[in-house]
């Protein structure tokens, strides 16, 4: 059967990108300004509005104004379509495992 959820590709290439990953993981402990976000990195601030583009076209972040600034939240609910594409390797990844425990236990 065919699911007509969307797609989960914007949330896969957003993530590829380490500065992505490292905005996401800093918003996993609360909101924060795009100022805030900014001063954790070298990159300049609009390469940050950038990637917090891409992140909000994804659905992975959701922007609020607040007076003058801009605060960012994660959304984690895109992550799901990530854990389901892993879950899908998780048999294969034990099964592996499983096999080199028996071969270092048969050859020690």
């Amino acid at each position: 059967m065919v699911t007509t959820s969307k797609s989960p590709q914007p949330v896969f290439k957003a993530l590829a990108d380490p500065t992505r990953r490292e905005i996401l993981r800093l918003l996993r402990a609360r909101p924060l300004s795009v100022g805030q976000l900014a001063a954790n990195f070298s990159s300049s601030r609009p390469a940050i509005s950038k990637h917090l583009r891409l992140l909000r076209s994804a659905g992975l972040v959701a922007t609020t104004r607040r007076g003058a600034s801009h605060i960012c939240r994660l959304n984690p609910r895109p992550l799901r379509a990530v854990d389901t594409w892993l879950r899908d390797y998780q048999s294969l990844w034990n099964a592996s495992l499983h096999n080199l425990k028996h071969f270092l236990e048969d050859h020690p």
